[in-house]
Order: structure tokens, then C-alpha cells, then sequence
């Protein structure tokens, strides 16, 4: 059995496996849910299937945003070689997947190390939402971003953009205001503020109704060190946790963050890769 590229009618069958999987899946398994199938946008999804149906047993998603967002379990190099055929020709920003699965992935389309801008390969963690740790202190309040925001907020993503995800200079102020506007769409992020004034921010890059992957969490440097990353991500999920929502996953970005997320009560619970590539990156 082979790789062949999805139809649009069976988004179905697609969402049905990524559920299967959907710690792992949580971005592509968001996107084809909110926006489907296409290319035209921003987080509409292409994909590549294993199997048909209630058979399949692998997918690669290509976003809009030309981030692969593959699920391949059990699957190496190998197995994945007739992909780059597929994807011959195909522009891509990105890899985000577990790190076998990212490197064997990698290997199949012929995209080089030298390729990349940015290599990383975080800890992921898993939560409970009845196992949430609140904080307890009364003069911390977390609120959704306005458009008053976006010039602090702007700034501070692209802060992040640079230390994160290793965004060169020249593209961090246009990507980050970007990513901003679709925040602000979206109502998906928030801004912690201590007696009034904004400490942090956190957001959700994937949200489910029964699950939500918390990305974008970001205090300025001379506001660590305070406990407000993890009363800012408490507090978001307090507020999913309300719409019933009852579970959540992230990927830590290094051991502070590490600490700040097992302080309110997440577990280790797998690995992410993720890879950014140069500009005009293309599958061989």
C-alpha cells in the first residue's frame, strides 16, 4: 500500500483518523475541522493518505501555511519514499511532528539540515483539565487582546518569533503582525495583566471541543522569573475548561517553560520536532 493524495469528500474519513491520534494531531485535525480542505487560505489543509476510509493508516497534512503536519505511526524513510514524487515541486516552510517521525519524513522528500533556519525538538506535556492548579492571586486577570493591543502585542510576538522559532529579523515584525491579526480573528490568545498592567500572554494554536494545544505563551524577559507564564495558561484553561472542554496538550520551548507547565499540574507526555526551513525551500 502507497500514498496518494486525499479527495476533499473524504475530510471525514481523514478527521476520524487524526482523532485516533489526536495529541499528535491536534493542528492539522483543528485546521481541516475549522477551515477543511484547499489551499487558499491560511490553515486550510491538504493531505496525503495510507489506506481509504476506516483503512487509512497515515496521513501527511500540507497547510495552507505550507507546514507539513504529518501523522505517519510505525512508518520510516522507507515507507514514506513514494511521498516525494507526490510532493515533487511543493513549497515548504516546515516540519512539526513528533522527531522519528519528522526526520524519517525529512529524509523521504530529500530536504536537506542545510535547508533549515531553525531545528528543535521540545518536550510535550498532557493535562487533565480536572488536575488544573490555579493560581491564587487576586490581582492577576487574564482578558482577550483588543486592537489597542497590537502595537505591545506585535512587539512581544515578535520577540518570541525571534527566540522561539527562530524567525530571521528582517520577517519577525510582518510575520508577527500576521500572527497577531489572525489571533484577534480568531479570539484565540489572551493577555495576563497584574493590577492592570500586561505581564504575559498565552493562546491556543488548536482548539477542539473536547481538547485544546496551547501555543504562543510569552513573557518579556524582565517579567520572568514571577510565575505569570503559568497563571496566564492556568487561567485560559480555567476558561476552556468552563465550555467543557477536558483536555490539554503543548511542547515546551525549554526547561523553564518545562517547570512553569508541571506547576500547574501538566505531565511529560511525548516529543515534538519542529523545523523551519529558508524561504523557497521546494521538495526536490
Amino acid at each position: 500500500m502507497s500514498f496518494r493524495e486525499a479527495r476533499e469528500d473524504e475530510a471525514a474519513d481523514i478527521a476520524a483518523f487524526l482523532r485516533g491520534h489526536v495529541d499528535q494531531a491536534m493542528l492539522p485535525l483543528a485546521n481541516l475541522t475549522h477551515h477543511g480542505m484547499g489551499s487558499d487560505g491560511r490553515y486550510e489543509m491538504r493531505f496525503w493518505l495510507m489506506g481509504q476510509g476506516a483503512g487509512i493508516t497515515a496521513a501527511v497534512g500540507l497547510s495552507a501555511m505550507r507546514m507539513l503536519l504529518p501523522v505517519l505511526p510505525g512508518l520510516g524513510a522507507e515507507a514514506l519514499a513514494p511521498l516525494k514524487e507526490l510532493l515533487k515541486g511543493e513549497d515548504i516552510a516546515g516540519i512539526n511532528a513528533p522527531p522519528e517521525q519528522a526526520g524519517a519524513l525529512q529524509t523521504a522528500l530529500g530536504l536537506s539540515d542545510n535547508d533549515a533556519e531553525h531545528m528543535a525538538d521540545e518536550p510535550g506535556f498532557a493535562l487533565d483539565l480536572a488536575d488544573l492548579i490555579l493560581p491564587d492571586d487576586p490581582a492577576l486577570t487574564l482578558r482577550p487582546i483588543t486592537e489597542t493591543d497590537l502595537p505591545l502585542m506585535i512587539q512581544w510576538r515578535a520577540a518570541y518569533r525571534g527566540e522561539v522559532a527562530g524567525t530571521p529579523p528582517k520577517r519577525r515584525e510582518a510575520a508577527a503582525r500576521e500572527d497577531i491579526e489572525t489571533y484577534l480573528a480568531r479570539d484565540s490568545h489572551r493577555i495576563l495583566e497584574r493590577n492592570g498592567i500586561p505581564v504575559a500572554t498565552t493562546g491556543f494554536n488548536a482548539e477542539l471541543p473536547e481538547a485544546v494545544q496551547i501555543g504562543g505563551v510569552y513573557t518579556p524577559p524582565e517579567l520572568r522569573s514571577r510565575g505569570y507564564a503559568r497563571a496566564a495558561v492556568a487561567l485560559h484553561l480555567a476558561e476552556a475548561r468552563q465550555k467543557g472542554i477536558r483536555r490539554a496538550v503543548l511542547f515546551a520551548a525549554n526547561d523553564a517553560a518545562a517547570k512553569a507547565y508541571r506547576a500547574i499540574g501538566f505531565q511529560p507526555h511525548g516529543r515534538k520536532a519542529l523545523i523551519f526551513f529558508r524561504d523557497g525551500t521546494r521538495v526536490p
